[in-house]
């Protein structure tokens, strides 16, 4: 396993029940989606996973099979969350400079990173000068630079437009593919979970804990003909008919 939770729990200091009971495994070279309702604890799990939040309760292991690459964990945030008075060189950079890569190694690394999401010649560009979609491929370069084995993505596609989503899923899967990366990517999207995962977590409602689990496994590449097959349909009637149901189980307070 590449990440195990048993048992935990989340309890912020006003009160909030975030998370209880939460157990989940995620294996090397998945890409597992974590869809629920606004609210449900999916981003708070995630960055359990990260290590940016510590759990009230409960047992989180990560670890790497000895043939995964060598790496930690990028994370791609709802936001681009990129430093306007920098480059995108520089902001794909930052990771590489706070872990202290020496400095011949940093170019090259930058590079490969902004040519995985197809933003050559756009080194010396600023965020100001970028659209939507541009500014999200900076962050997932920021988040590929240091190459990690796994990849936590939270809602990265929420605010874009629908074609605009449509080809940054599209993308990603290719990049899932060529690198071999494990994913985690959190979502309220019953289609974007359906199209991008090789296995969906359905939540509950808060304190979010997992209802049920759907594999999904139609064949890749995945393009706009499985957009509109019948396959597809049944299987975001599935993951629906889950989520539905994963809503009238749980509780909110």
């Amino acid at each position: 396993m590449v990440v195990s939770l048993r048992g935990v729990r989340k309890v912020y200091a006003n009160g909030v029940n975030a998370l209880e009971c939460l157990d989940l495994d995620v294996r090397p070279g998945e890409f597992v989606s974590l869809l629920g309702p606004s609210g449900c604890g999916k981003s708070t799990a995630l960055r359990i996973i990260a290590g940016l939040s510590e759990p009230t309760g409960g047992v989180l292991e990560r670890r790497r099979d000895s043939g995964e690459a060598a790496g930690g964990i990028g994370f791609v945030f709802q936001e681009p969350t990129l430093m306007p008075w920098a480059t995108v060189a520089r902001n794909v950079r930052l990771p590489l400079d706070l872990e202290g890569l020496l400095p011949v190694k940093r170019p090259p690394r930058v590079e490969a990173a902004l040519a995985r999401v197809g933003l050559q010649g756009f080194a010396n560009a600023y965020p100001r000068e970028l659209s939507g979609g541009m500014k999200m491929r900076v962050s997932i370069a920021r988040a590929l630079v240091t190459e990690p084995h796994l990849l936590l993505m939270d809602e990265p596609f929420a605010a874009l437009d629908e074609i605009t989503r449509f080809k940054l899923n599209d993308d990603l899967l290719s990049l899932w593919r060529t690198l071999g990366k494990t994913v985690v990517f959190v979502t309220h999207s019953v289609f974007e979970s359906v199209y991008l995962s090789s296995r969906i977590v359905v939540m509950t409602p808060r304190p979010g804990r997992v209802f049920t689990e759907l594999a999904i496994g139609a064949p890749h590449p995945r393009d706009q003909r499985f957009r509109t097959s019948p396959e597809y349909a049944g299987l975001c009637r599935r993951a629906s008919d889950a989520l539905a149901a994963a809503s009238a189980a749980g509780t909110m307070p």
